[in-house]
């Protein structure tokens, strides 16, 4: 798929199929995401991936309890913030750095794009955050294997979509050209 076409079509999807994603479609994305540019190619990413359904809602749970005023989708019990993905990427990144969420957010999109391109769904999550900050934070920056110095920045949730996304309405209006 040509990068123009994988930008226009692609939606924040949030139904999946309940099939895990093939080791090498996985790969190509997080070779994707390893290519992605940074600041003075510091790379202050980690990106750690998971597929325990089990660990994914402890994510889920733990952002609800810590962040319960920050959404009103939490009041909804059905709500689940990663849409039952099969696979979730906890993005990362260096805690010093002022560059690096602006780099997770470049290398998240690449993410996106090469889901796209692979004829997989994806969207892009910051509301699992207040799990990072809450009681649980250390617990679950360990079981996610967070590198020491690290913060949570990101997350994207992939798989197979069970959804049909209307493109967004676009706002020409907010581009300024100054000749």
């Amino acid at each position: 798929m040509e990068v123009l076409q994988a930008v226009s079509n692609r939606r924040s999807h949030r139904e999946y199929q309940d099939t895990q994603l093939p080791e090498e479609v996985l790969d190509r994305i997080l070779t994707a995401a390893l290519e992605s540019p940074s600041a003075r190619n510091r790379q202050p990413w980690h990106f750690t991936v998971v597929q325990d359904a089990q660990l994914i809602q402890e994510v889920h749970d733990a952002a609800a309890e810590a962040g319960r005023g920050g959404s009103p989708r939490f009041a909804d019990p059905a709500f689940q913030m990663f849409y039952h993905a099969p696979t979730v990427i906890f993005l990362f990144a260096e805690a010093d750095n002022p560059w690096a969420p602006v780099d997770c957010g470049i290398a998240v999109e690449n993410i996106a794009l090469a889901a796209e391109g692979l004829g997989v769904g994806s969207v892009i999550l910051g509301l699992p955050k207040p799990a990072f900050f809450g009681e649980k934070a250390a617990a679950l920056k360990a079981k996610l294997r967070c590198p020491e110095g690290y913060d949570f920045v990101i997350a994207v949730s992939l798989g197979y979509a069970a959804d049909e996304r209307p493109a967004h309405e676009k706002h020409p209006e907010k581009i300024t050209r100054i000749p």
